[in-house]
């Protein structure tokens, strides 16, 4: 198939092209390189692998993208630093949900064409125009979802979003969501759950793993924002890649929102001290945005389990165990 990933020189994206490179696809991953960087992608040299330093808010440069014919979008672009957007939520609005907008329309013209006109519930297409279809997978984020309770945060879980990013996300679900019942384009809505591993940034508001393990083998404090007792179900970037690149292979989802996680919540308090192994000290900060925080993340994953065959493989020591391996070789 051919592939478009958005957001492809990103954390999770470089991880999603890595796979579909490695399953004989064909990858354009689309990128402004505002938080991806070029060096994730740089070990993918083939004739499959295309890279495009574009915007999903530039029209030319969807015009550009959109040349090509795509299979399947695995729309991953997006702004995601929840503290960035309460300080701004102007760039995280037009990213997240303007440019997931943008995506649909160009996604919708390849598959149905611009002149084609829907009579009823059916489309009748110009049989001039050179339409391909095409299903797009948004990735959402768990940070729409009100606190969770010891059962698990499951799809029909209240949504509150408590940030910006979070209002975006759901503002942008619910465009994916029409285009499928609107104008039959396939979509599907996923919602992984905190995600870390190799390539995720360990500096910055960022991930919080990563955070962690770069500050345990350098030496440093580890700072925790409140009081630690947040909870987070933490999923491994490898597992979150296989359940991204899965939601677009199989038609049972379309239509859907589905989570991803482990099932199982840490605290932030427990989390630092199995990085830490009692390397460096462990502090306690006042909190920049408390407003932006939720309590208890614990994910209910049945939904994949169920439609795609989708568990994770990885223990939370597993990942951790792996991603410290890659920040002490030096990480990139």
């Amino acid at each position: 198939m051919n592939i478009l990933v958005t957001g492809g020189a990103g954390f999770i994206g470089r991880w999603v092209v890595k796979r579909l490179l490695d399953d004989n696809h064909r990858v354009v991953a689309l990128d402004n390189l505002s938080n991806g960087q070029i060096e994730n992608i740089e070990e993918f040299t083939g004739s499959n692998f295309k890279f495009i330093k574009g915007d999903i808010k530039s029209e030319a440069d969807l015009d550009e993208v959109f040349k090509e014919k795509y299979d399947i979008i695995y729309h991953l672009g997006a702004s995601i630093n929840v503290q960035d957007s309460i300080d701004d939520p102007t760039t995280t609005f037009y990213n997240d949900t303007v440019g997931t907008f943008n995506i649909l329309e160009k996604a919708k013209i390849q598959m149905f064409g611009k002149n084609a006109k829907m009579e009823g519930e059916q489309w009748v297409l110009d049989t001039n125009e050179d339409t391909h279809p095409c299903k797009v997978v948004f990735m959402s984020t768990c940070m729409v979802y009100d606190v969770a309770g010891e059962e698990g945060i499951s799809e029909k879980h209240p949504t509150k979003p408590v940030s910006p990013y979070g209002g975006s996300k759901i503002a942008a679900e619910n465009m994916v969501l029409s285009y499928y019942n609107a104008y039959k384009l396939p979509t599907v809505v996923i919602r992984p759950f905190n995600t870390y591993g190799p390539f995720q940034k360990t500096g910055g508001e960022g991930g919080v793993v990563a955070i962690f393990i770069n500050n345990s083998i350098s030496g440093k404090d580890i700072n925790i924002y409140g009081t630690g007792d947040q909870t987070r179900d933490l999923l491994y970037v490898k597992d979150c890649a296989r359940f991204v690149i899965q939601s677009g292979y199989s038609e049972n989802v379309n239509g859907e929102i589905v989570n991803a996680g482990t099932g199982r919540d840490v605290t932030v308090n427990e989390l630092a001290e199995i990085i830490s192994k009692n390397r460096v000290n462990i502090n306690h900060v006042k909190h920049i945005h408390p407003q932006s925080e939720i309590m208890k993340l614990k994910c209910d994953y049945g939904k994949a389990k169920k439609l795609i065959g989708w568990e994770p493989e990885y223990t939370l020591e597993e990942g951790i165990k792996e991603t410290e391996e890659w920040i002490s070789k030096g990480g990139i």
